[in-house]
């Protein structure tokens, strides 16, 4: 009887894994790396350098993406439209899209930030303006901190970098986890996450619309892959605890900053990270959109440039552009 009780779990964890373990590969088949791999000292990252042109105006750009996400993600919304314009390099987090995850420090975003340093290194980019998106807002304060000497400005775009009331959804913490983590995500999470896509996406675009090619051209799925799943659980499962820590040294920053942000952030709170980044770092411009979601590099990617201009020193009124982007983004809406 007992045999019999056990058949039917037994049965469905192995058809999980067996699933698992082939569409991982399935999926690295259909999205394989675009980068290349550099060893940087104890892991491999994997990053795009597009060298600038003879017209370049802007300095050197260093693109780091959030949470769940890869060197696509940023990728798709700036390499066309800044391309001749600068040095431009978009990477792989440590243990996330095709880096590899390096040792413990690498759970944490300083540990993130020393690895991006020494790919800058080995790129021959000595200093540069650091964009941040969401998760990885956390990754460009800790840059400029740990790195003031490389770091030409700071573009944060809907960031994550200050303590929030609440905690995080349940699945970052098991993921985590010694034994039931390694089980969930090589049974659990890839069948279940890939139902999510779709739905997830969108929600991230909310209240925009995601653009039509936004999934085969990103490969957010890349993330379900069991060992890209938990350190992408085990870096949001750690960031609470972190920006606590850290966020009373954002005053030390001293460098041009701007942060572009809405106000119908579904993922974020942007009254608590963007407006305490303008809060914290003395000069730093707040630039507050309505109608906007969690994508700005997506939704104002002009607006997104502009801000990059004027970290390089070009006059740019950002509030008017703003004032822009809203009425277009209230005109969608309505329609």
């Amino acid at each position: 009887m007992l045999i019999t009780l056990l058949a039917a779990p037994l049965a469905l964890a192995l058809a999980g894994y067996v699933f698992t373990a082939w569409k991982a590969r399935a999926l690295e088949r259909q999205h394989p790396n675009t980068g290349e791999l550099i060893e940087i000292g104890g892991l491999r990252m994997s990053s795009v350098f597009v060298p600038a042109g003879e017209n370049a105006d802007l300095p050197p750009v260093v693109f780091i993406h959030g949470a769940s996400g890869n060197l696509r993600d940023q990728m798709h919304a700036f390499h066309a439209k800044l391309k001749g314009r600068a040095d431009l390099l978009f990477l792989d987090r440590p243990g996330h899209g095709y880096s590899e995850r390096g040792g413990p420090e690498n759970d944490l975003p300083d540990g993130q930030a020393r690895a991006i340093a020494r790919l800058m290194e080995k790129r021959g980019i000595d200093k540069a303006i650091i964009v941040g998106h969401s998760f990885g807002g956390a990754i460009a304060a800790s840059f400029a901190l740990e790195h003031p000497e490389k770091t030409a400005g700071l573009l944060f775009l809907a960031p994550a970098t200050h303590p929030w009331p609440g905690g995080i959804d349940w699945y970052y913490d098991l993921a985590k986890q010694p034994v039931i983590g390694w089980l969930f995500t090589r049974i659990v999470a890839l069948p279940a996450g890939l139902s999510r896509i779709d739905s997830g996406t969108r929600f991230i675009f909310s209240p925009n619309p995601r653009p039509g090619d936004y999934i085969e051209a990103t490969a957010p799925a890349l993330v379900l892959r069991p060992a890209t799943f938990r350190n992408n659980a085990t870096d949001v499962a750690n960031l609470q605890d972190y920006v606590r820590r850290i966020q009373p040294r954002y005053a030390g920053i001293r460098t041009p900053t701007v942060i572009v942000t809405g106000d119908t952030d579904g993922v974020v709170y942007e009254e608590i990270h963007s407006r305490g980044l303008a809060r914290d770092i003395r000069g730093a411009e707040l630039v507050w959109i309505r109608h906007l979601g969690h994508k700005p590099d997506y939704v104002v990617t002009d607006l997104a440039i502009e801000a990059l201009e004027k970290i390089a020193g070009k006059d740019r009124n950002l509030q008017e552009s703003a004032r822009r982007a809203e009425a277009r983004l209230a005109n969608n809406h309505s329609e």
